[in-house]
């Protein structure tokens, strides 16, 4: 028997800006998780530190596992097409779960301690970025996952479907800027502008936050660093094309 065709190499610089992008991520998380435990007293559930598992779920959540999600059709480049849906499907679908907790726990908190919802511009933001994810995900498994939608359908949803995922991206890194801006002004407005070491720490996490996402965007949209079609896709592909042509009144008999 001949041997499987060897897997051709990643394009190069590929693998390079992916790595940068996964250091990046791992140390937003840190640094989120520093400022929370060192000048935010920690992490609690129905406690008065509920609220800050807020913003730790928002950027492990819309932050980081949605940059990752992304990045799938990159990183997997040469396993079947379906598997990588499925794990693109799962990280979106594990990032709704946790930012749910995070809008839970915002939510609790500020009943707990009569502070009024949906006022500020981040919550604004945050909300309808959250909302639209969601419906994002639910059309995404409807055309591309589950079986139903035609192949005619996909085509049509695909850039869509693509420029939106880059849209709501850019909106949940905007939306944690927000809500770090006015995590400081809340807590700390009085010694803010006297770069107070709290203040530098979040900063710093602000700016992490911005290059990750524009190391993932950047990757995004290298076309030569698009994921090539399989062989069965293009069959596929054409197969389609050829089953229209026939059908089209100006079509092959």
């Amino acid at each position: 028997a001949m041997d499987a065709a060897p897997t051709p190499p990643s394009p190069a610089g590929l693998s390079a800006y992916v790595a940068v992008s996964q250091l990046l991520g791992l140390t937003l998380l840190a640094t989120t998780g520093a400022w929370l435990g060192r000048y935010r007293g920690g992490v609690g559930w129905h406690s008065p530190l509920q609220f800050n598992a807020h913003p730790l779920c928002m950027v492990l959540a819309m932050v980081f596992l949605q940059g990752d999600a992304l990045l799938v059709y990159r990183v997997l480049r040469h396993e079947a097409k379906r598997s990588t849906k499925a794990l693109h499907a799962l990280l979106h679908g594990l990032a709704l779960l946790i930012a749910l907790v995070g809008i839970i726990a915002v939510f609790e908190s500020h009943r707990a301690k009569g502070i009024p919802d949906m006022y500020s511009l981040h919550s604004w933001c945050g909300m309808a970025t959250f909302v639209l994810y969601l419906l994002q995900w639910f059309l995404g498994c409807g055309f591309f996952l589950f079986p139903g939608a035609s192949f005619s359908l996909r085509a049509l949803y695909k850039g869509q479907h693509i420029f939106f995922g880059i849209t709501l991206f850019i909106l949940s890194i905007t939306s944690c800027l927000l809500g770090i801006t006015e995590m400081l002004l809340f807590k700390i407005s009085d010694s803010y502008s006297h770069f107070v070491p709290e203040g530098i720490l979040a900063n710093t996490l602000g700016v992490l936050l911005v290059a990750f996402g524009l190391v993932v965007a950047y990757v995004l949209t290298r076309e030569e660093w698009k994921r090539p079609p399989l062989a069965e896709e293009l069959a596929l592909s054409m197969d389609f094309k050829t089953l229209t042509e026939r059908e089209s009144p100006g079509g092959g008999s």
